[in-house]
């Protein structure tokens, strides 16, 4: 059986739906935090139960009778992400499975600045030395994360954030598609994957451009100092450790961590992956959220 966490979240769904484009709906197990969310997968006939990272007693039955398991990296964040996922993994290892596999990062490293990274890379390591067959994929970084500076700049017409760099964007319909390519055939990627990215990479000014095109109306990049977007943004409301965190990815990109492509995602897709400035478009064309 093939077991998914996190199946009813904007990465896992999408790897659901395309696994059972692959194998028997009977072979198909997920691991969800609310069952109630997964009803529409039960009733397809796919094997719901509850499994918690942050309660590793219930991964024990989520991940019963597992061949393989697909971990999808804990949404925590801090130390306690890297405890959550190394649960999930003894879990699965304890279960019998013969391999599991981890949706990582493009960048994961000890010594990234972005906090995010630490954890994929800590996770790999431990995945390493479980003494099983494991494939940790690298995936771009979401494109959708976006959206966040995007709704911002479309309001007020500037895209205001601390200096960045180039990100090879990359859409979660093809990350999703190439994990249920190496979830459901043999060797197709195995251990630590190339990054999974887009062609393309864009910094922020190359992201207000697109808007400008795309719009019809001048968005303008206006870049502020660390302290003064933290700041700025802590009093509309973000969390002090969410500020932080999204700091890092800043201080990331300048330092060039994420300026990085290559051509796996595609090979393994057999198309050209979704440009970065497809998925712009479609959130710049979304409906305004209330």
């Amino acid at each position: 059986m093939f077991v998914i966490t996190g199946a009813t979240g904007q990465l896992g769904s999408r790897i659901v739906d395309q696994v059972l484009t692959r194998v028997p709906t009977d072979a198909v197990g997920v691991s969800v935090r609310d069952v109630d969310r997964a009803a529409h997968l039960a009733a397809r006939g796919v094997r719901v139960r509850r499994g918690d990272f942050t309660d590793p007693a219930t991964l024990a039955h989520a991940f019963a009778d597992a061949d393989q398991v697909l971990i999808v990296s804990a949404a925590i964040r801090g130390g306690g992400a890297v405890v959550a996922n190394r649960a999930a993994a003894d879990a699965a290892h304890a279960a019998g499975a013969r391999r599991i596999l981890y949706t990582s990062h493009q960048a994961a490293a000890r010594d990234s600045l972005f906090p995010a990274q630490l954890t994929h890379a800590a996770t790999e390591e431990h995945l390493a030395g479980l003494g099983v067959a494991f494939t940790a994929l690298r995936n771009g970084f979401y494109a959708s994360a976006l959206q966040f500076v995007i709704g911002d700049a479309l309001e007020s017409g500037h895209l205001v954030a601390p200096a960045d760099g180039p990100v090879s964007w990359t859409a979660h319909d093809d990350l999703a598609e190439v994990a249920a390519i190496a979830l459901t055939e043999e060797g197709a990627l195995d251990g630590v994957t190339p990054p999974l990215t887009a062609p393309e990479m864009l910094d922020l000014d190359a992201v207000a451009g697109v808007l400008t095109d795309h719009t019809g109306r001048t968005i303008s990049r206006i870049v502020v100092g660390d302290d003064e977007w933290r700041s700025a943004a802590v009093r509309r409301g973000m969390p002090e450790a969410a500020a932080d965190f999204t700091l890092g990815m800043y201080r990331a990109a300048r330092r060039g961590e994420f300026a990085v492509t290559d051509p796996t995602l595609g090979a393994l897709l057999g198309r050209r992956p979704t440009p970065a400035r497809s998925v712009i478009e479609a959130i710049a064309a979304a409906p305004t959220r209330t």
